[in-house]
C-alpha cells in the first residue's frame, strides 16, 4: 500500500444542477489519453459517493501531490453559465463530504492539516470553496 498523507478536495467544473458519474469523468479522462479517471472518489448531486481510481493506487488529480494523496471530487463548482466559480454543493453532498473525509482521515491517520483544496496547489478556483474555513466551520 502507497503511504498517503493528505486529501486534496476538487470540483467537476460542471454547471449547478447537472449531475455527473464516475463513469462519465472516467471517460472525459480517457478521452485525454489518461489510463483512468484521476480522482478516487466522486460525490454526485444526491450525496452517493462512487468509487473512481483505486485509493492502492496513485491519483491524477493534482501535478506534485498525487503520489501521497487522495482525490475526492463533488459534481458541480460552477454557476449555471457553465463559466463562473460558485460553491454548488447540495446538502447531501456536504454531508457525504463530511463523512468521507472524516472516514479517509480514521483509515490512513490523515491529519486535518493535511486536508486541501486543489486551489492551494494550483491557479484554479477548484473546489469553488474554501476548504480551509470549511474545516474550521464542520470542526475537523
Amino acid at each position: 500500500m502507497r503511504k498517503i498523507d493528505s486529501i486534496i478536495i476538487h470540483c467537476s467544473a460542471t454547471p449547478e444542477g447537472r449531475d455527473v458519474s464516475a463513469a462519465t469523468i472516467r471517460q472525459w479522462h480517457k478521452a485525454k489519453g489518461w489510463n483512468d479517471i484521476g480522482y478516487h472518489f466522486i460525490i454526485r448531486l444526491d450525496g452517493t459517493v462512487e468509487q473512481g481510481r483505486p485509493v492502492e493506487q496513485p491519483g491524477a488529480h493534482c501535478t506534485g501531490h498525487n503520489q501521497k494523496s487522495i482525490g475526492v471530487c463533488y459534481i458541480g463548482g460552477v454557476a449555471a453559465d457553465g463559466k463562473t466559480p460558485k460553491d454548488t454543493r447540495t446538502d447531501a453532498q456536504k454531508a457525504s463530504l463530511l463523512v468521507l473525509v472524516k472516514q479517509l482521515q480514521a483509515a490512513h491517520r490523515i491529519l486535518s492539516s493535511h486536508i486541501y483544496g486543489h486551489r492551494e496547489f494550483a491557479n484554479k478556483a477548484c473546489p469553488s470553496f474554501d476548504v480551509q474555513a470549511w474545516k474550521q466551520e464542520v470542526q475537523l
